[in-house]
């Protein structure tokens, strides 16, 4: 029988270097797995994380090993790139950060052994993620194990699989269950034990012999059936020789059916399920995306409370133990690689590996429905050929692999609906941030409606929607302006607008939680992305994970918002509460000042605002609770400060009737001159891309690869990419631009706001 040992304690790292130490030098720091080097400095902003080669070390003796005839070192996950060492010789290299993979150590252990893996991160043009608006964590950031195995074995070489496939299908209230196994080296005469158990272990049916592959018929199968009965079955397979057992492998999966239908959205099981849920990424602050069960678990624990019924896990492979709760807990998952934002032709059979291994390894979840083949790839454009052709080559190879499940792509939202690489895969889904990036809330429904009319056997979904919040305050929010009342009428509208149209086959929030993203310098703390219903560290609910709550959940509650927006100016203040309660009454000092009624789960309230005030919100059984405070001044910390910023906007000179960076690009543009401004502004961003676009001296290319010229975004602002800038103002755009590693000095700044200065508004 194998045996798995895990091998997480006592490595010994070694930073910036590829090269294997031949003994323990003053530069070795001493750290368990999981471990990134960038849990600080990838998500403290300035785009500046430490991006290379680092070297992990490890003494093993074969004595104290299991036993077995075969030895294999197994990675679940090491990014981006890593080379494998057993006493100095060079194994096996790897370039996948997100998956798991295994090597064949036996023939070189001897009784004292040193493994090294490193593992690097640094730029590189042959493997997917290189650009992206979240952080690379370099490191061994998930379990190493080393595997005793018996020569005939399950399959451990193929692509990080397990050597089990399990299909069911429902024929009926039946459920026709194929199960396919991969052997190495079987001998003549060896069996092979098929076990089918449900929930409750109780054997449903056995079968053996010495064929590989067999089918069951479950009669009357309980159903895998979402949030409300994620019933899962498990098959055992086990070789048998004679009494004894060689190796034994296991798979949990679930019976249903489901298709995904253009004007009733998402169907499970026969019946409409709307899938309304959140991406996730897989980090935390000051850990980075080293994360252990318990973390995984909170996480998933936060996202049933909300009421969610889909992860869309962006945007590469996550560790098993979180697609096994998603099994457990019936979510319906969006499963990806990360072939975004930038197509890069030299990483073209990179986007295969690792959707081979993305599928292999995940086959059996019934969680997943859908294959992501890519997100937002057109950010430069959507007519590269051979991008187009990847896509092409991807979706077949998906369909070959799983016939069961279809693929889908997130298209960013200034990607035509008419462009050819939008109808490649069988689904799709959109990321639109009208009302947060530019446009209007209002924009969003209407956009669907047209795409639904043009292309009405599409289905469309939303892949991500969403703008940032951070503990600004305000009784007055606006577009831009990150304050945790933004975002709560930002998504209030955008509930409205996507959970009425049941065409919409999915909803995904762009994001559950704040995330890393180093480039990052928004909304007062650089270095993350802020979109989050939750922080970062998990601590804290923003008001707008609360909305999704009291239109999702079951689960009674009543949340007054705006908890941490306590000193108030105005006389009359307004008051909102969310609840999924019929009816929510509201005590101002004790005293009731009327109950209220709404459909749409958001109830307002107006509140006299003198001295400091006890407000209790009750909805049947649940009460909340907050205070508020009259003052004369506004709260100066209430009011957006950018961390480390070039300038904030109250620095800029602002002259009466003319224009600044305080205005938006829509505004600037209103008149000649300014849109002569901004063609300037253009060709100075270009130049800028271009110096950002050099490759450093140690970026990675293929040696036959022939240069390609790039397109340089810049060039690349159609009227849908200038449809959604032109609500930022010139300020907020500039510095947005971190995350195409284009920056601007203090004086570049002021220089061009003297520019504007000049120029009328309309």
């Amino acid at each position: 029988m194998r045996k798995i040992l895990n091998i997480n304690e006592n490595w010994m790292f070694y930073k910036d270097t590829a090269e294997i130490p031949s003994e323990v030098s003053e530069n070795a720091e001493s750290v368990n797995i999981p471990h990134t080097w960038n849990a600080l400095d990838g998500q403290d902003g300035g785009n500046d994380y430490f991006r290379g080669s680092c070297c992990y070390v490890k003494k093993l003796k074969k004595s104290e090993l299991p036993e077995g005839e075969l030895y294999y070192l197994e990675i679940n996950g090491a990014n981006n790139s890593a080379d494998v060492y057993v006493n100095g010789k060079k194994l096996a290299h790897h370039d996948n950060g997100y998956s798991t993979w295994r090597v064949n150590i036996t023939e070189l252990l001897e009784e004292d052994n040193t493994v090294a893996i490193v593992v690097d991160n640094a730029p590189t043009e042959l493997v997917y993620p290189q650009t992206a608006d979240f952080t690379f964590y370099g490191g061994l950031y998930r379990d190493v194990n080393v595997l005793a195995v018996n020569k005939t074995h399950f399959d451990l070489d193929y692509f990080g699989g397990k050597g089990l496939k399990v299909t069911p299908i429902m024929e009926g209230a039946d459920a026709k269950v194929s199960v396919e196994t991969f052997v190495t080296d079987l001998q003549t005469g060896d069996n092979l034990v098929c076990t089918i158990k449900d929930a409750e272990g109780k054997v449903v049916e056995i079968k053996e012999g010495a064929e590989l592959n067999c089918d069951f018929v479950i009669k009357n199968a309980h159903l895998w059936d979402g949030v409300k009965d994620p019933y899962l079955y498990t098959c055992e397979v086990a070789i048998h020789r004679g009494t004894t057992v060689l190796d034994e492998v296991s798979a949990r999966f679930g019976c249903r059916s489901f298709k995904i239908d253009p004007e009733n959205g998402f169907i499970l099981n026969g019946r409409e399920y709307p899938l309304r849920g959140v991406s996730r990424h897989q980090d935390r602050f000051n850990m980075g995306n080293a994360l252990l069960p318990e973390h995984h678990v909170e996480d998933m624990d936060f996202i049933c409370e909300m009421g969610a019924n889909t992860i869309r896990l962006a945007h590469y492979q996550h560790d098993q133990f979180f697609y096994d709760l998603c099994d457990e807990r019936g979510m319906v998952v969006w499963a990806e690689i990360p072939y975004i934002s930038r197509h890069m032709p030299e990483a073209n059979d990179n986007t295969i590996l690792q959707m081979k291994e993305l599928i292999v390894q995940n086959y059996n979840h019934p969680s997943i429905c859908v294959w992501g083949l890519s997100n937002e790839i057109t950010m430069d454009g959507a007519k590269d050929p051979d991008m187009i052709s990847q896509h092409r080559i991807l979706n077949d190879f998906v369909h070959d692999m799983d016939k069961t499940r279809p693929t889908v792509i997130a298209c960013i939202s200034t990607c035509g609906m008419d462009e050819e690489y939008v109808h490649i895969p069988d689904v799709v889904s959109y990321n639109h941030y009208f009302g947060w990036y530019g446009g209007s809330t209002a924009d969003n429904g209407p956009w669907f409606d047209e795409f639904h009319k043009k292309y009405p056997n599409t289905p469309i979904g939303v892949s991500e929607y969403g703008c940032e919040a951070l503990n600004w305050h305000t009784s007055n929010p606006r577009q831009g302006d990150y304050t945790e009342e933004y975002q709560a009428y930002y998504h209030e509208e955008l509930i409205k607008q996507l959970f009425t149209r049941k065409y919409i086959w999915a909803t995904h929030v762009w994001n559950m939680y704040d995330f890393g993203a180093d480039a990052r310098a928004e909304g007062g703390e650089n270095g993350q992305n802020h979109k989050g219903l939750m922080t970062m560290d998990r601590k804290y609910k923003k008001d707008s994970f609360y909305a999704y709550k009291a239109w999702l959940s079951d689960e009674p509650f009543v949340h007054l918002c705006s908890k941490r927006y306590i000193d108030r100016v105005e006389d009359v203040t307004k008051v909102t509460v969310y609840s999924n309660q019929p009816e929510v009454e509201l005590f101002v000092n004790g005293e009731s000042i009327g109950k209220k009624t709404a459909e749409d789960h958001f109830f307002r309230f107006e509140v006299p605002n003198v001295g400091e005030t006890t407000l209790v919100a009750v909805a049947g059984e649940c009460r909340d609770e907050s205070t508020i405070r009259k003052v004369d001044k506004m709260n100066e910390d209430y009011i957006l400060r950018e961390a480390g910023a070039v300038l904030n906007w109250f620095d800029i000179v602002e002259v009466e009737g003319k224009c600044s960076l305080n205005d938006t690009l829509g505004d600037v543009m209103k008149t000649l001159k300014g849109k002569i401004w901004f063609a300037k502004l253009i060709l100075i961003l270009a130049k800028k891309m271009g110096e950002g676009e050099k490759k450093p001296k140690d970026t990675k290319v293929k040696k036959d690869a022939k240069p390609k010229k790039k397109k340089n975004a810049a060039s690349n602002l159609d009227s849908g990419t200038m449809n959604l800038i032109s609500g930022l103002t010139v300020l907020r755009f500039t510095s947005m631009l971190g995350m195409r590693n284009v920056f601007f000095t203090k004086e570049e700044l002021l220089k061009l706001n003297k520019q504007l200065n000049k120029i009328n508004k309309k």
